[in-house]
């Protein structure tokens, strides 16, 4: 008998889109189909880039090559202010700022690309701010998404403003990762080639973010997914903290859910292919389901773990 041949491994490559001018670099994973199922579109968080996405550290880490293999296109990009956007943006940009780069090289993407059931967007920590604010500004038009997938990003931080990651401050280092079981010891050298520093608007804007919560996301239609890791260690779960994160988005479905044996970097670690598998599942009902109605599915706080 001859061994049953392994599929191929999708390719992965980079990509730079224009953003009324400026660059935004990323990368890219593309379907064997010439007409994906949807199009993922992947933010990173605050000192990373879109490699985030695509861990190489073992086999089946990478969103990127687990969402093409699926029949999806997966485009992770770096977020303004990074990759090949830092040196036209030296501060960066706030929210609002970012919000409107994302959507318009994401319509620039759309016009040259086929994007199927429509977008899908995954975002960590930071990069959550920018998916559901982008998820309310495109909620009445073409780019509006089908999903939006955060994990790593709540409402009330777990610290104090000051000890929040900035421009001069990277963040307490164990924060970021929590127990060092939950990654191979080679994602902490791989990590040194993602991390990029925090440009001065986003960090700015960092510790407003609890007061900016409700009107980010009021205008938010699309069904939320939430993913707190095991250990993660910036953000409050407790019971009042979930609920003045899930009450604000009335006009949205939303789902918690915590993610076992995982530190804050999640995609980075052993439980990377088990969230992203979870991950790409709720992309899976968004195309059973299109158009779910308003509504809630119970959280899991901590007292229930």
């Amino acid at each position: 008998m001859h061994p049953t041949p392994s599929p191929a491994v999708p390719p992965v490559r980079s990509v730079v889109l224009d953003a009324d001018g400026i660059p935004l670099s990323g990368l890219l994973a593309l379907p064997a189909d010439p007409v994906p199922r949807a199009t993922v579109v992947a933010l990173h968080g605050a000192g990373m880039s879109a490699g985030y996405f695509d861990s190489r550290v073992r086999p089946g880490f990478s969103l990127l090559e687990l969402g093409a293999s699926l029949g999806f296109a997966v485009l992770a990009l770096d977020r303004p202010g990074y990759g090949a956007s830092a040196a036209a943006l030296p501060r960066g940009l706030d929210l609002a700022g970012q919000t409107a780069a994302l959507l318009t090289a994401l319509d620039g993407y759309a016009r040259e690309h086929e994007l199927g059931a429509g977008l899908f967007l995954v975002a960590h920590s930071n990069g959550g701010r920018l998916a559901l604010s982008a998820a309310a500004a495109g909620a009445r038009g073409p780019l509006a998404p089908i999903g939006v997938d955060l994990c790593g990003v709540g409402r009330h931080f777990a610290v104090e403003p000051g000890q929040l990651p900035g421009a001069d401050f990277p963040g307490q280092w164990r924060r970021h990762w929590g127990a060092l079981r939950f990654y191979p010891p080679e994602a902490f050298r791989a990590c040194a080639g993602l991390v990029c520093p925090v440009p001065v608007e986003e960090a700015r804007e960092t510790p407003l973010w609890p007061g900016m919560y409700p009107g980010v996301v009021a205008g938010v239609r699309a069904p939320v997914r939430f993913t707190f890791a095991e250990q993660e260690l910036w953000w409050r779960r407790d019971g009042a903290a979930v609920e003045e994160l899930l009450t604000p988005l009335r006009g949205a479905s939303t789902e918690l859910v915590i993610q076992p044996h995982a530190g804050h970097n999640v995609s980075l670690g052993w439980a990377a292919r088990s969230y992203h598998l979870r991950a790409m599942a709720f992309l899976e009902e968004r195309l059973l389901a299109p158009v779910p109605a308003a509504g809630r599915v119970p959280a899991t706080t901590d007292a229930e773990l």
